[in-house]
């Protein structure tokens, strides 16, 4: 299944040789990076692939709940690392939030910066993009 990577359209996606967009969730986001992992001899039954995995999930996800929606969906393996750029239309940087007690959620940024080896935020006029990168070996 080829699979495109988000470009400017929110949470859409446009393929590189011109075929339709598809709608980039975290789905469609988790078989790109799983069939990426796949490529490169990582089982998808490691640990390895499921932080890859649980990171992609929790950077689309968060994406679409808290950054207005998606607008870059870009995944990539090079020098041993998976390397993760996910945008959204909000210039607002994420925050962990105290757990409590009936408020759903808070466990996505923390889980996150802690999975990956190095996480990075970079400012857009019109929202962010957050470059995970996660080593595979």
């Amino acid at each position: 299944m080829n699979l495109p990577a988000a470009d400017s359209a929110p949470g859409s996606g446009r393929p590189e040789d011109g075929d339709q967009a598809v709608a980039v969730t975290p789905a469609v986001a988790r078989l790109r990076v799983a069939g990426l992992l796949e490529r490169t001899g990582i089982s998808l039954d490691s640990v390895i692939a499921a932080d890859a995995l649980m990171v992609t999930t929790e950077l689309i996800t968060n994406a679409l709940r808290h950054g207005g929606g998606l607008t870059v969906f870009r995944v990539a393996i090079t020098d041993g690392a998976l390397h993760l750029s996910v945008g959204d239309a909000s210039s607002r940087t994420p925050v962990a939030h105290p757990r409590t007690r009936g408020r759903p959620g808070g466990y996505g940024w923390p889980l996150i910066q802690q999975l990956a080896e190095h996480v990075t935020i970079t400012p857009l006029p019109d929202g962010k993009i957050i470059n995970a990168v996660l080593r595979l070996a």
